[in-house]
């Protein structure tokens, strides 16, 4: 099934479909080893190689989950600045965001270990002194399936690639979890109200859930900006730029923006499953032939992912790894292969 997406440039152009798949549990036997499984697996490399992305409904995230992550949501973003602001973590995209000339339509915020409920807890005790457990609840309960989701899409990948998809690649991965609302912009609308500039993400995979309001665009290889429609109670997962080098060019990913049109605000949650920090990225040694040469060095994701922060640059994995860059140092241990 695919998902037909309203075309930048008029109605002479065709409609860009991203992928949309089942990934639920049940009677559908998308299980590992079910009758599904391994048809599957390849349908959704090949999603990630064409379009860096896909779309996709479960029954691991039941709607009452979503409801509750969406009303919390509300409650977080209508608390006073000086409390969002109480939110500092020193590492990229972690601390609270609001009120940025680059992003102004932007507030998030990013979690660490949200699936534990110590961290989970620790946030929103931080958020609401006086407490508020279901929200404590729906961050530990959403960040922690779609946790799961993550991994089960690396070992849809290594299964379609013929690897082992060994529990080593899961141990040695983290992730984060970050809540965003987009407002609505100021009256006139601009032409295109930015509310996430343009990038690829610098990650593994990405997944993302959304309330029912659209937004998110992406840019096909070689096209034009177009709207990604997530149907409602669908999640789309983003192929980030870690996953492009272990997999030695082969998964793309995807260009994407947020832009804001309408009247209505937009919430978003997203997982990002990424290398731990002293974790070395290196090329699969089974995805190097003689079609398919050695692009990229092997990298410490810290260190790559400093480098962007730093930099800003649309080509920064071609520069930073890439053979045609300067060396970056001798890996320590790799944590995808």
């Amino acid at each position: 099934m695919v998902v037909p997406t309203a075309a930048n440039g008029g109605d002479q152009q065709k409609p860009y479909e991203i992928p949309f798949f089942d990934l639920g549990e049940g009677d559908n036997d998308v299980v590992e080893g079910g009758g599904r499984w391994r048809e599957l697996c390849d349908k959704v490399r090949e999603a990630c190689e064409t379009h860096g992305c896909f779309c996709f409904s479960t029954e691991r995230i039941p709607s009452k989950l979503r409801q509750g992550m969406v009303e919390g949501l509300r409650q977080l973003f209508e608390l006073p600045e000086d409390t969002k602001k109480r939110h500092v973590n020193p590492k990229p995209y972690r601390s609270y965001l609001g009120k940025n000339d680059a992003v102004p339509y932007l507030e998030s915020f990013g979690i660490d270990h949200a699936p534990n409920v110590e961290q989970a807890r620790a946030f929103t005790t931080l958020m609401w002194p006086q407490g508020n457990p279901s929200f404590c609840e729906a961050v530990k309960e959403m960040s922690g399936k779609m946790q799961e989701l993550n991994l089960v899409i690396m070992k849809m990948l290594f299964t379609s690639y013929g690897l082992d998809a060994d529990e080593h690649h899961a141990a040695d991965t983290a992730s984060y979890f970050r809540l965003m609302k987009y407002k609505v912009p100021p009256s006139p609308t601009p032409a295109d109200g930015i509310g996430l500039v343009a990038h690829t993400d610098k990650n593994t995979l990405t997944i993302l859930g959304q309330n029912d309001v659209q937004g998110l665009e992406i840019q096909p290889k070689n096209g034009s900006w177009v709207p990604a429609v997530i149907p409602d109670g669908a999640f789309i997962a983003i192929v980030g730029d870690t996953l492009k080098a272990w997999s030695n060019g082969r998964l793309h990913p995807v260009r994407h923006r947020v832009v804001i049109r309408g009247e209505e605000e937009r919430y978003s949650w997203g997982c990002f499953l990424m290398p731990k920090d002293d974790s070395t990225v290196a090329v699969a040694d089974q995805l190097v032939d003689g079609d398919h040469p050695l692009m990229y060095r092997p990298f410490t994701y810290s260190d790559y992912l400093s480098y962007f922060v730093h930099n800003l640059s649309d080509d920064a994995l071609e520069l930073y790894a890439g053979f045609s860059s300067p060396p970056v140092g001798e890996s320590r241990r790799t944590c995808m292969d």
